[in-house]
């Protein structure tokens, strides 16, 4: 049974959440770390199934999102961002974002610590904090919860990886196959120097393996890598 307290504090933390919990216990056993459960009430449950449920919710959202917002990038990129999203650090960062370290139930040890700012500990709440709610009121509500915030750091790694997926996945296939590098070239540039459009080749072997045309250098480069990858697909060399 949980104190009127206790109670008042978890309401706290579903208003910042905008998410109101059918069973509070759900809510309560996700920020119940097992130094807690060790110390004090046997009969407690600790987090870590939820935290286990949790990493599998957080990373079903992340990819679903990747797979229909980016249908270029490739499976090792897309691997690559929901690693850089869904890991630690960045974990604990949106933990922080909520003050999710001061509704946590904490053994004396790890209180003295200063366990409520520990990036580990703080990530595996955030992640048995979306088991709770996934377990609670299903995918729909988790979604609706993480998503907004995961979009945001999914934006600052995707922005980098659409100008590196195709370059990096062309650099590995000719190191490979061609034992060489691609050399990108301008051909051509074209229009004022405020709306500028480049032209560039990319050279494999000393012959001209893709091309393509944008408003940056990068994104001239970006799209004559994919060229040539086209070109170099099983099936499609001559």
């Amino acid at each position: 049974m949980l104190s009127p307290e206790r109670i008042q504090k978890l309401d706290s933390l579903q208003a910042t959440i905008r998410y109101q919990f059918q069973d509070s216990a759900l809510l309560n056993k996700a920020l119940t770390h097992k130094s807690y459960v060790n110390e004090n009430q046997q009969f407690l449950k600790d987090n870590e199934r939820f935290e286990f449920l949790g990493d599998s919710v957080l990373d079903l959202i992340v990819s679903g999102y990747m797979i229909k917002s980016f249908p270029s990038f490739s499976e090792g990129t897309l691997s690559k961002i929901r690693a850089a999203v869904v890991n630690e650090t960045c974990l604990a960062g949106l933990a922080r974002e909520i003050d999710l370290g001061q509704y946590l139930l904490l053994g004396k040890g790890e209180e003295s610590s200063g366990g409520r700012n520990k990036n580990s500990l703080l990530a595996n709440a955030y992640e048995a904090l979306a088991g709770a709610v996934y377990y609670d009121g299903g995918f729909e509500a988790a979604l609706e919860i993480y998503l907004p915030v995961l979009e945001r750091e999914i934006a600052q790694y995707s922005d980098s990886a659409r100008f590196l997926d195709y370059k990096s996945e062309l650099q590995e296939l000719t190191q490979v196959e061609f034992n060489c590098i691609p050399v990108y070239r301008i051909v051509n540039e074209t229009g004022p120097d405020h709306a500028k459009q480049f032209e560039v080749v990319v050279i494999i072997k000393e012959e001209i393996r893709g091309r393509g045309e944008g408003r940056s250098k990068k994104e001239a480069e970006q799209k004559a890598a994919f060229s040539a990858l086209e070109f170099l697909k099983p099936g499609s060399r001559g």
